[in-house]
């Protein structure tokens, strides 16, 4: 961006989040909204717990789902990650637009599962539980792989009006 200040909020691409801080805050979130297209190209999406591991977003539901389906017929999809619910303290988010790859092979399992158990919020008592849970015939893990990257950061939207207020004064 140039020296010049904002003069309001039509181009928000300029508040974008800076590498270290997106880092943090996909560490940090462990809910995001999975997006996929159904048979007609309708986009749908739901809350689903990740991880954030390898560069990729990681979360598994099981093949009768209707958004497993649809990424066997198409792999494309997006995820948004808010820091909404988390310590952050100025609104952040990250949108990816990629493309899923379905894991079920035992190799993944054994490092996904413990991993996921241990870092997101689980309705079993234990880790331990949750694993044995999440170890069905049925389940899929789902690995999104990130082709483009949409970044938000509050905090350098706050900057950039706090300087352009204090420019006019």
């Amino acid at each position: 961006m140039s020296d010049e200040h904002v003069k309001n909020y039509d181009d928000v691409t300029i508040y974008g989040l800076a590498n270290d801080r997106e880092e943090a805050l996909l560490r940090k979130q462990n809910e995001l909204t999975f997006i996929w297209a159904n048979k007609e190209g309708h986009p749908l999406g739901v809350t689903m717990s990740y991880i954030w591991r390898k560069g990729r977003i990681w979360c598994t539901a099981t093949s009768q789902r209707v958004r497993v389906k649809a990424l066997k017929r198409d792999n494309r999809c997006s995820v948004v990650i808010s820091s909404a619910g988390t310590d952050i303290d100025v609104s952040q988010s990250i949108t990816f637009k990629g493309h899923a790859v379905l894991h079920t092979d035992q190799e993944t399992k054994d490092w996904f599962y413990p991993d996921f158990a241990r870092h997101t919020v689980s309705p079993a008592p234990t880790p331990e539980l949750f694993v044995q849970f999440l170890d069905t015939d049925n389940r899929v893990i789902i690995e999104v792989i990130p082709e483009k990257t949409i970044k938000f950061d509050g905090a350098v939207m706050r900057d950039k009006t706090s300087e352009a207020v204090a420019s006019e004064a």
